[in-house]
């Protein structure tokens, strides 16, 4: 008997009548998911069809449309890859990019009672492999979708670079809906996947009265509830965990809990409808990030030259050694906009209580303020993709756009 992926199964072994779902068979032995969730892989000879897997229902019959309700709100899913919208590869164990935005909505039945969905794709890759040009495409794909009515967006997304994308986003796009970035740290495929709880909060969220750009994940290591992270204020803390994601320096914009969807907003929170439309989308790729370290060679920064824009991670309030003063002095005088962020998790860069910050300063270093290295470098790429004067990037840089910074750093301290 042949089987075809997703074909109900039973399965004879060991004295017991287990049913599962067929997933992939090679040189003789099954892979078959059980009800449990659990996998098994057992020889094929043992696998008999279920009775939802008769003649009478082809293997290769086409998916329904989706069955959705007219009368709830219109929410977009704009799939880009992923762990959320992942499974194992059985050839390999690795785990890889196959669901789109459709198959996640049939894949998580609870969605369908929240909102009805159109789905778009305009990429599909693990996010290590996002860069600028995607987080332009993803932007303006955005736009479209809150153009043409949805009500909110949910962007899919692999979680090691979210937070780059989720800024981009933030600083291309003024939105008057919510934009939810949504991921998953363990694929869909596991027992303990946070995938389901993740989209349907995101769901939730897309629907409330938020009105900007987040950040959507587990809250704790447990099905209770997921925080939105303002998505210039996030970073991931833990490579596996799924409350892997907090905000930095301040607390979440909101919260969902679950199972229940309530959605509670912060006082600080962007309300839906506060901003009009609009998409700036312009980028400066001709720039980078740079982790200081002790005893690194000033040499380093030679590989700068000719950059629009360098964002430094330094130590404390912003400070590196003192024999790079002069190669960052060279790349400001060439036209390179240095920008001085702090590795520490919370505070503000200041570069005027010390020695080597003022000579940083001399040296036409610019102060990032309390903002994460990270956003430093998209606001950056995104800053110069749209002025043309350095005193007018400084000021940009400087002044809090999208609740990147405490304040504006032009203010008295």
């Amino acid at each position: 008997m042949t089987f075809s992926n997703s074909d109900p199964v039973h399965v004879a072994f060991a004295g017991l009548d287990l049913h599962g779902i067929y997933i992939s068979g090679s040189d003789g032995n099954a892979v078959v998911k059980l009800s449990s969730g659990y996998n098994i892989c057992v020889p094929e000879v043992l696998c008999t069809p279920a009775p939802e897997c008769s003649a009478a229902q082809p293997h290769h019959a086409a998916a329904e449309p989706l069955k959705q309700d007219a009368n709830l709100p219109l929410l977009s899913i704009i799939s880009t890859g992923g762990t959320i919208a992942s499974t194992v590869d059985y050839r390999t164990g690795a785990v890889s990019s196959k669901f789109t935005a459709e198959d996640i909505i049939r894949s998580i039945p609870e969605l369908a009672g929240i909102a009805r969905y159109h789905t778009a794709q305009p990429f599909n890759v693990l996010s290590e492999n996002m860069n600028p040009a995607m987080w332009q495409e993803l932007a303006r794909a955005v736009r479209d979708e809150i153009a043409a009515g949805a009500a909110g967006v949910i962007v899919t997304h692999g979680t090691d670079t979210m937070l780059y994308s989720a800024a981009a986003v933030s600083f291309m796009l003024t939105t008057p809906v919510p934009v939810i970035f949504v991921g998953a740290q363990r694929s869909a495929d596991r027992p303990s996947s946070d995938n389901a709880m993740n989209a349907i909060c995101s769901a939730k969220a897309g629907v409330s009265d938020l009105g900007e750009v987040v950040v959507c994940m587990h809250a704790t290591s447990d099905d209770v509830e997921c925080a939105l992270h303002r998505a210039t204020r996030v970073r991931k803390n833990h490579t596996s965990r799924r409350d892997a994601f907090q905000s930095i320096g301040r607390a979440p914009v909101g919260m969902v809990s679950y199972p229940d969807g309530a959605v509670t907003l912060g006082k600080d929170a962007v309300l839906r409808g506060t901003h009009e439309l609009r998409l700036l989308d312009r980028l400066e790729s001709r720039c980078a990030l740079l982790q200081y370290y002790p005893g690194m060679d000033p040499a380093v920064f030679d590989a700068f030259s000719g950059y629009a824009g360098l964002v430094i991670a330094g130590t404390g309030l912003g400070h590196v050694g003192t024999d790079c003063i002069a190669k960052i002095a060279a790349l400001t005088a060439a036209g390179t906009l240095v920008v001085m962020t702090s590795q520490c998790q919370a505070g503000d860069v200041c570069d005027r209580v010390y020695e080597t910050g003022r000579d940083l300063l001399d040296a036409g270093v610019v102060e990032g303020g309390s903002m994460l290295p990270e956003v430093a470098l998209v606001k950056l790429m995104w800053v110069l993709g749209n002025t043309t004067r350095r005193e007018d990037a400084v000021r940009m840089m400087q002044t809090n756009l999208k609740g990147e910074l405490d304040y504006d750093l032009g203010r008295e301290m």
